[in-house]
């Protein structure tokens, strides 16, 4: 059956010119960044890191609001703070900061497409972009401020250093070890941990000078951040690598949840790489096949001894996307077959009702699905962009073409699906997301607060804010919450739920404000008693 699988493509190539892939890949990484304020959490936490940074507030430690934060690395912020100065012209900072992302992501599809070609061929280079993008997990993270990106990045360098190893074992070994050390820099030893363990694989080849080289460039990378810190704030660099410690902590149990998560995260991801991995078991010895099915297991392991979290799952993209790359093309008639009707039908369908769900907000028709938009964000007045119009016939015609004109090959399926993913995120983004931003935004509420406190209010101490609020206080605001047992400060501003509004002894509320769909978390500011 793979016989002649195979021969009903002779002669088929990858179904995509390269030009066209990089305007599939850019049009995904690109959409849904612009456009819309930070969102809790990752987003305003991320960006509130990069916040401090670009308004002076040091290179070295991370603050969110003014205040340390532990169990983070800094060169993802770095790189957002540079970003946000680059196009401070032409856009406001959470959007200029936001592009570091699509700058990770393109790096993860480049190292990425260069270790597949390296394992296996160009054609293999083509695919392992498109199914890195195609998987669920990604679309998420990949569309926010998050440093997890420059982790998948710079695992991807790694892989690429591993998969040059038989041909060049010195320069792979160098660019192994630049890549674990800069996954350090981005996600720290704990977020770097499924990938550090690649540095031992240069040793089956028996290169002893390839795995020193690798192990040192790794070192040397790794160590600049901590020895800056060390040098300036060793407090804070304990702190944090004790944190790092806590978190690298496995836990005991293999839970449900871990395989729910998986099941939907790595789609289509994983089945394309087990079947690629079954169809290649008897060349398991062979670098291409070995090399990324390590990386699985490595990742795995680390996955199912966490947290079942989308982030833990993160790590299994590089090797998952080098596995399936090799064997995408090898699936037998009647699964490829089924995959692409799946895609087709689904994103079709999913399409259909984003588009009906845009023109209810619109035009108020259906009238049922206009008023379930309304009372999910009461408030929100939608009104009618020519720009978000053409953009979402645009992905839509996308969508079209890759139906109808997308020619016979074995890695159609694949493409076709990752092009519907892009289409429908597209079309998303352009007709809903003022309706999403509108609920997710807390630039109303923290004006709100802003006009509260007077200009003279001195220090205004914070209890129970969260991380990501305690950032968009400083961000919209422009108020960095002290700690609350600062007893000199006169304001104090509580977080706690829609039931509980007792005010604290010896304090007398002034304001209160909360997300006009947010039905539990309110945000209370008290006022000494004189």
């Amino acid at each position: 059956m793979n016989a002649l699988f195979a021969n009903s493509f002779r002669g088929a190539g990858f179904p995509l010119p390269g030009l066209t892939l990089a305007l599939l890949c850019a049009a995904y990484l690109l959409t849904g960044i612009l456009g819309h304020d930070p969102w809790k959490t990752d987003d305003a936490i991320h960006l509130g890191i990069a916040w401090n940074f670009y308004n002076g507030g040091g290179l070295l430690l991370p603050r969110v609001g003014g205040e340390p934060l532990f169990g983070t690395t800094p060169l993802y912020h770095w790189v957002a703070a540079l970003t946000a100065w680059a196009t401070q012209w032409v856009l406001p900072f959470h959007d200029g900061a936001r592009l570091a992302t699509p700058v990770f992501g393109a790096l993860f599809l480049f190292f990425l497409f260069k270790a597949a070609t390296a394992l296996n061929d160009r054609d293999a280079g083509l695919v392992a972009p498109v199914v890195a993008i195609g998987t669920l997990g990604l679309l998420v993270p990949v569309h926010d401020a998050q440093p997890a990106i420059a982790l998948l990045a710079m695992a991807a360098l790694a892989y690429w250093g591993l998969a040059l190893s038989p041909a060049k074992p010195l320069v792979g070994a160098l660019w192994l070890g630049i890549g674990c050390g800069a996954a350090v820099l981005a996600g720290g030893p704990a977020g770097a941990a499924p990938v550090l363990p690649l540095l031992l694989l240069p040793l089956l080849r028996r290169t002893w000078l390839a795995f020193f080289i690798a192990l040192y460039a790794a070192i040397a990378v790794a160590a600049l951040w901590p020895t800056f810190l060390a040098l300036r704030t060793p407090a804070y660099l304990v702190g944090w690598w004790h944190e790092e410690l806590a978190l690298m902590a496995f836990q005991k149990g293999l839970r449900t949840d871990h395989l729910e998560l998986l099941a939907w995260f790595s789609w289509p991801a994983l089945p394309l790489a087990a079947w690629a991995a079954w169809v290649q078991r008897r060349q398991w010895r062979d670098w291409n096949v070995l090399a990324p099915a390590l990386g699985t297991v490595l990742a795995l392991a680390w996955f199912l001894g966490h947290e079942p979290r989308p982030l833990q799952a993160l790590p299994l993209l590089a090797p998952l996307a080098l596995l399936a790359a090799a064997g995408a093309h090898r699936l037998r008639r009647g699964a490829a077959n089924a995959f692409d009707w799946f895609g087709m039908m689904t994103f079709t369908l999913v399409i259909g009702l984003v588009w009906l769900g845009g023109i209810a907000m619109w035009t108020g028709w259906p009238a049922q699905i206009a008023r379930n938009f309304a009372k999910l964000e009461p408030g929100f007045v939608p009104q009618f962009s020519y720009l978000a119009l053409g953009l979402a016939l645009a992905f839509s015609a996308g969508w079209i073409a890759a139906l109808l004109r997308l020619p016979r090959s074995p890695w159609r399926a694949a493409v076709r699906w990752t092009a519907g993913l892009t289409a429908m995120w597209g079309v998303l983004i352009a007709l809903w997301l003022p309706w999403i931003d509108y609920g997710k935004t807390y630039r109303g509420v923290m004006r709100s607060l802003r006009a509260a406190v007077p200009q003279d209010a001195g220090c205004v101490a914070g209890r129970n804010v969260g991380l990501a609020q305690r950032a968009l206080v400083d961000y919209f605001a422009g108020i960095r919450l002290q700690p609350a047992g600062r007893s000199e400060c006169r304001w104090l501003l509580v977080q706690g739920s829609a039931k509980h509004a007792t005010a604290p002894a010896g304090w007398v509320r002034v304001w209160e404000g909360h997300r006009p769909s947010d039905r539990s978390e309110r945000l209370r500011l008290y006022r000494r008693e004189e």
